[in-house]
């Protein structure tokens, strides 16, 4: 998002995240990037050795953000089980997809370890943080004791994800929405059996 006061350097980081969005590393030319940012290609210049290096800065910019959003709704008061309901139902652009899950579509970034390197931190965090809440779930009686955290950390990363293959596809919100019930219905406390006397 720019502002009126944003430094130039500021504004070419902030274009070069909403280009990498929407047409992934390949598809962003230093000259789209410079017309975005409203910025001439010797300030491009000046302020990074190029492509790759404005977008290896442009990539964590938005992984740091993606941490800061879920760890706000991750780290909230609540129960295991309302932490990760929170963080599935939270306000996304769904149909847009994740900015940094894109990425893992891009062969440069794939080919690339400096690239690549903050999107898997990301990923890593995300899926280390749900399955430590999980933990908590288990401990507390939360969830039926057969679950595994960190595969259902995995399941949760994978649900999110795969919602935005299947919503950009369908071109509807209903298909992520359905996954996130399912995978919530899935985790849902374990229900006490009913003794008949």
């Amino acid at each position: 998002m720019y502002t009126p006061r944003m430094s130039t350097p500021d504004r070419l980081i902030e274009a070069t995240r909403e280009l990498l969005w929407e047409r992934g590393y390949v598809g962003t030319s230093p000259k789209a990037i410079q017309q975005h940012a409203g910025a001439g290609q010797g300030s491009m210049y000046h302020h990074f050795a190029g492509k790759s290096d404005l977008a290896l800065t442009a990539i964590r910019r938005t992984a740091d953000e993606m941490r800061e959003t879920a760890g706000r709704v991750l780290d909230a008061p609540g129960s295991a089980y309302e932490r990760i309901s929170g963080y599935l139902l939270r306000e996304r652009d769904v149909l847009r997809g994740c900015p940094l899950g894109r990425l893992t579509m891009d062969p440069e970034v794939v080919a690339s370890d400096a690239l690549r390197a903050p999107v898997d931190e990301t990923i890593t965090w995300l899926r280390e943080r749900l399955a430590a809440i999980v933990r908590e779930g288990l401990d507390r009686g939360e969830f039926a004791p057969c679950i595994v955290p960190d595969d259902i950390a995995a399941s949760i990363v994978a649900t999110v994800q795969g919602g935005y293959v299947l919503a950009r596809a369908s071109g509807s919100t209903d298909a992520f929405d359905a996954g996130v019930r399912g995978l919530l219905t899935l985790l849902g406390p374990p229900i006490e059996p009913v003794l008949h006397i």
